[in-house]
């Protein structure tokens, strides 16, 4: 084989081979494209609506304390409220403050006929008015629970700041400035006791109706005995 004819096979090999890959390159053009595989499909997992049997509970807007504003709580946190707790102080403390609330009832009706300071009046008038609806306030606390509000055998007579009938019967046989003394002195000594009552249910009483009343005798009647103070120093 002459040179030339060796150059001329070597062309016609690479030609061949040339023609070969271009022809294998388009025939895979040709080719449908396969399909791309689709993603499957995820079913999200629902979001718990709440207040649903699924879900939370809603959130509760709890008040707050007097001058406070209002929260904002998890349903969960909050609880229904317990119903109403009370001891065996308690129901004696109501059992005690209605018939002393009623002495000093007693002694503030002598007032107008008898007191000549109209001072005494209008305290005996104050007293009236404040303490008639709290005895009604103590017996709609009993019948609410059950309970009665008389302790038979019981002496009155021995609670703090009681007056005795001997007592009771010179008050109500004095008049203008000896009324107005006895008078001073009885009551001042009255709410003495009842002051020291209530305070000592706000340290072992657990009901909050009678919590909330015994605060407010302690402090009503303890700016009473300042009144009384200033009505008659010399008694």
């Amino acid at each position: 084989m002459t040179i030339r004819q060796a150059r001329t096979w070597a062309a016609v090999t690479v030609t061949a081979a040339l023609l070969l890959v271009l022809g294998i390159a388009l025939a895979r053009r040709a080719e449908p494209a396969t399909p791309l595989a689709r993603p499957a499909t995820v079913t999200p997992t629902p979001t718990p609506t709440p207040g649903t049997a699924d879900g939370a509970a809603p959130p509760v807007i709890v008040p707050g304390r007097p001058g406070e504003p209002a929260g904002l709580r998890a349903g969960a946190e909050v609880r229904e409220a317990a119903p109403p707790r009370y001891n065996s102080l308690d129901v004696w403390f109501v059992r005690m403050m209605i018939p002393h609330h009623q002495q000093a009832l007693e002694m503030a009706a002598l007032a107008p006929d008898r007191a000549a300071d109209p001072r005494v009046r209008a305290v005996a008038d104050r007293i009236r008015a404040a303490q008639q609806p709290e005895i009604g306030v103590m017996r709609a606390w009993l019948t609410t629970r059950g309970l009665p509000a008389e302790v038979p055998g019981h002496d009155h007579g021995t609670m703090r700041g009681m007056q005795s009938a001997e007592a009771m019967r010179q008050l109500a046989t004095a008049r203008g400035a000896e009324f107005d003394r006895r008078f001073v002195r009885m009551m001042t000594d009255h709410h003495q006791g009842a002051v020291a009552m209530a305070t000592d249910l706000l340290k072992v009483g657990v009901d909050q109706t009678m919590q909330e009343f015994a605060n407010s005798v302690a402090a009503e009647q303890t700016v009473e005995i300042g009144r009384l103070a200033e009505l008659v120093p010399s008694s």
